[in-house]
């Protein structure tokens, strides 16, 4: 039975140097002089981070998710590790990068704009070291965005946490549904996906 989470899992957060806050406007900057180009880098909160370590569960899972939503949606509605726009207020410092969307026109209609929260059926991460990160700061940042329904496929503990009724910066509903369950997209309610599909064996 999908378990109702109350509240998003915390830990302890170790002290840290101070870090650069970067802008949007500074990234792109960077980006055009080149200094970019060696690594995948996300801005989420004024920082920069590293999408590039991914481990092979990670990757087995973003391919089969992929491919069901693929079949689901079709190929021109589904993007992987694309740059989208969030809150008017977040967009400054904020250019995340979701491991896919599920755009609501094809892609086509996308030249030089990222897409938009309104331009969203759903968002997807898939998560294997960075589940905190994700049910934490990432959630905030969708659910301030108004993303009408936001997934975090939970590699290491084979689970598939969906966010939806996003209200006043935090998403109301948060629904855990295990391997041996079954959810569908708000987008394709008629098109249930198996938990245990998104892992190999």
């Amino acid at each position: 039975m999908p378990t109702v989470l109350t509240e998003a899992p915390v830990q302890p957060i170790p002290p840290e140097p101070p870090r650069k806050r970067w802008t949007r406007a500074e990234c792109a900057f960077l980006e055009t002089s080149g200094l970019f180009d060696q690594q995948k880098l996300e801005l989420v909160e004024g920082e920069l981070i590293n999408k590039m370590s991914k481990k092979r569960p990670h990757t087995n899972s973003l391919v089969l998710l992929m491919n069901w939503l693929i079949q689901t949606f079709g190929p021109p509605f589904v993007n992987p590790e694309t740059p989208i726009d969030v809150a008017p207020e977040d967009n400054p410092t904020n250019e995340p990068q979701p491991d896919l969307i599920v755009l609501k026109r094809e892609l086509s209609c996308f030249v030089s704009a990222n897409p938009q929260p309104k331009d969203l059926h759903l968002v997807v991460e898939v998560a294997d070291t960075s589940l905190n990160f994700d049910l934490t700061t990432k959630a905030a940042l969708y659910a301030r965005a108004g993303i009408r329904e936001y997934w975090v496929l939970d590699v290491p503990g084979r689970r598939l946490l969906v966010h939806r009724e996003p209200k006043s910066g935090i998403y109301a509903s948060v629904i855990a549904y295990g391997e041996a369950e079954s959810v569908a997209p708000l987008a394709a309610p008629q098109k249930p996906f198996r938990v245990a599909d998104a892992f190999p064996v």
